[in-house]
């Protein structure tokens, strides 16, 4: 109803007039979807928004995490699909207030590799935009890249109630989040994905400590908002593909324990 309230990292803020509605049988067929809610969320979500998916409708997911893609494809058919991951970060304010502060570039692919045509042009658009837009031919690998991000900086942060600058402060952090890297690593490498360790590292706590005062950790907000985290597909998905390859993963296993421990003393009993 009052439009989205935009604050920018240097403390301007726009509002912007945004149509909304909790009925999507009354928007009809659209070209694109574009999926962003949390992974426990994805499959009502998806199945809710299938009065907007028509024959030649693509669905888009830039979820966080690994394990998202199958539960849309199972939906809405594989051939429609399109994944992807963006490296824009926003800390919610209040409803309709969002502060952006970080921005980076999307990579987006067909589902099932190769090229596709439909992504050079949904890139396209997001170009114009100003979204800076590559399109990956195999996409998988720049999603496990997000992924091994997110496996170092989400637990710990959530954790240890840091802002994201703050994580790169503290030895002890850098140590737990290198060992957190280290499994992912070798988890994605059996998988035949090749992440370089170093590279990863460099990106990963650069990336931190270009944050700007204010910048939260996706899953900082959820515990302070005492709402469910998506810990089942950041390190949950790196145990479990662990434990598939027989490669040991024990400081994520301690980060998944962790967090769901902490997740039952705010969430209803089941």
């Amino acid at each position: 109803a009052n439009g989205l309230r935009l604050e920018s990292k240097s403390g301007a803020s726009e509002r912007i007039a945004i149509k909304a509605t909790t009925r999507p049988e009354t928007v009809g067929p659209t070209d694109l979807i574009v999926v962003l809610v949390k992974c426990y969320h994805t499959e009502a979500a998806v199945r809710a928004a299938q009065p907007m998916i028509g024959a030649q409708t693509k669905v888009l997911s830039l979820q966080n995490g690994w394990g998202n893609g199958p539960r849309i494809a199972d939906i809405v058919g594989p051939e429609r699909l399109l994944i992807g991951v963006s490296y824009h970060s926003a800390t919610v304010i209040g409803p309709g207030n969002v502060r952006h502060v970080g921005q980076g570039p999307t990579y987006i692919g067909n589902w099932h590799g190769g090229a596709n045509g439909n992504a050079g042009k949904i890139a396209d658009i997001f170009n114009t935009a100003g979204i800076e837009t590559i399109v990956a031919e195999d996409v998988v690998p720049q999603i496990w890249s997000k992924l091994a991000l997110n496996v170092c900086t989400l637990p710990t942060s959530a954790l240890t109630r840091l802002e994201s600058a703050q994580l790169v402060q503290s030895q002890e952090l850098l140590d737990l989040m290198a060992a957190l890297l280290r499994e992912t690593v070798a988890v994605a490498k059996r998988k035949g994905i090749q992440l370089d360790f170093d590279e990863r590292w460099e990106s990963i706590t650069g990336l931190l400590r270009r944050c700007g005062p204010g910048a939260k950790s996706s899953m900082l907000q959820d515990v302070e908002n005492r709402r469910r985290t998506e810990i089942d597909v950041i390190n949950g998905a790196i145990v479990e593909a662990g434990q598939a390859a027989a490669i040991p993963t024990p400081h994520n296993d301690a980060m998944t324990w962790i967090i769901k421990a902490l997740e039952r003393t705010f969430l209803p009993s089941s």
